[in-house]
């Protein structure tokens, strides 16, 4: 197994088979150099794992796995709680993904497979449920046998059921996995008995949280996550392809965003992501701002995260503060804030001369506690109404 550090400028030189060298060129988490022997370096803020053609491959982040997760599946569900991925004692990526997996998985069907009901069309000679009129005329226009029927079922083949079940056996034949997960991974499959398979390239199964189904809505989560980010296949030579990938760059700005949507739901106005907007009068240069809070529908706050470490001297680029000064000025406001992922020097405004406006730097400190954390968010959307 070869590991790496997040955003290494080496790596180690060993020799690859054409199908690994191929493999690693197109993925998204390394690169190689040289004819071979080759030397492996991972990409700029990537991280993850990845097993092809026999070999593995591990970029670890610079925070936790379950931190990590928590940043994935808090960016993509603001009901995803710390709970769902503290407290796993596993090593490494796959056996952490999978073990949250499986623990969530295990207090879901505690108490029984979740079932529901279901609207099923079909063609039936036994009425069930109702006809469907426009159908039953225009397949068997004089006919009254079969009957195309609609009818409610009460069963286990709901969407949540399909989700777990996709994501367990998607996880199962992950390699890497140790045999007493994956030997758990089974027997839920196996409780998982009655629920369909989803079609491959089918959109996963939509599913909404309510009291019925609240002892999943853990289990769904990781669920969600594991579908949407980790990817399996057969390579050509019957060997597993598997990878987990994420950009960290695009985690801690979906993170902030969501995170600072979430404090601010309560207050006046909407929040925005990705707002667009123009900084020349006649439009020609384009702006993409990652977070702007509008109050009747006029722009209120700024906020552009930064996957980014403070210098040598403390500091960060001055290109960043160049950048929000040119937001403020677009959207005529006065007040903007720099989330970066850490920091030791605490937020640090910056009055901008000649202008009115104030820029705050803001580190996050991603090693805290996922609560203490998401208190560093709300501080500041609270200080933004002072």
């Amino acid at each position: 197994m070869i590991v790496l550090k997040e955003n290494a400028s080496t790596g180690p030189t060993v020799p690859l088979t054409a199908a690994q060298a191929a493999y690693l060129r197109g993925s998204k988490l390394v690169t190689i150099r040289g004819t071979g022997p080759y030397t492996i370096i991972p990409k700029m803020k990537q991280v993850g794992a990845l097993h092809a053609h026999g070999l593995d491959v591990v970029v670890t982040p610079k925070v936790s796995i379950q931190r990590l997760l928590f940043l994935l599946g808090y960016a993509a569900n603001p009901g995803f709680l710390p709970e769902d991925v503290d407290g796993v004692q596993a090593d490494g990526l796959w056996p952490i993904v999978a073990e949250t997996l499986c623990r969530n998985a295990e207090r879901a069907l505690a108490g029984g497979v979740l079932q529901g009901y279901t609207t099923d069309e079909t063609t039936s000679s036994v009425l069930r449920g109702r006809v469907r009129v426009a159908d039953q005329i225009a397949r068997r226009p004089g006919r009254m046998m079969p009957l195309e029927i609609i009818h409610d079922e009460y069963t286990v083949d709901i969407a949540e059921n399909r989700l777990l079940l996709a994501a367990v056996r998607r996880m199962c034949r992950v390699p890497r996995v140790p045999q007493t997960l994956r030997a758990r991974l089974r027997h839920l499959d196996n409780r998982l008995d009655g629920v369909s398979t989803l079609r491959a390239g089918a959109p996963l199964p939509r599913w909404r949280p309510h009291r019925l189904n609240a002892r999943y809505h853990p289990a769904l989560r990781i669920a969600d996550l594991v579908l949407n980010t980790l990817s399996f296949e057969v390579g050509e030579d019957g060997l597993a392809i598997a990878a987990f990938v994420v950009n960290m760059e695009r985690v801690f700005e979906d993170f902030v965003t969501t995170a600072l949507r979430e404090a601010w739901r309560a207050d006046p106005g909407r929040t925005h992501s990705q707002y667009a907007a123009t900084l020349d009068a006649g439009g020609a240069i384009n702006l993409r701002i990652d977070v702007v809070h509008l109050v009747n529908d006029k722009p209120r706050f700024v906020v552009d995260a930064k996957y980014k470490l403070e210098s040598r001297s403390g500091g960060y680029p001055n290109a960043d503060i160049y950048q929000v000064l040119a937001y403020c000025t677009a959207l005529q406001i006065d007040r903007a804030w720099l989330v970066y992922a850490s920091g030791t020097g605490g937020s640090a405004p910056r009055a901008i001369r000649n202008t009115g406006i104030t820029i705050t730097e803001y580190p996050l400190d991603l090693d805290a506690a996922p609560h203490d954390l998401l208190a560093q968010v709300n501080q500041l959307a609270r200080s933004a109404w002072i």
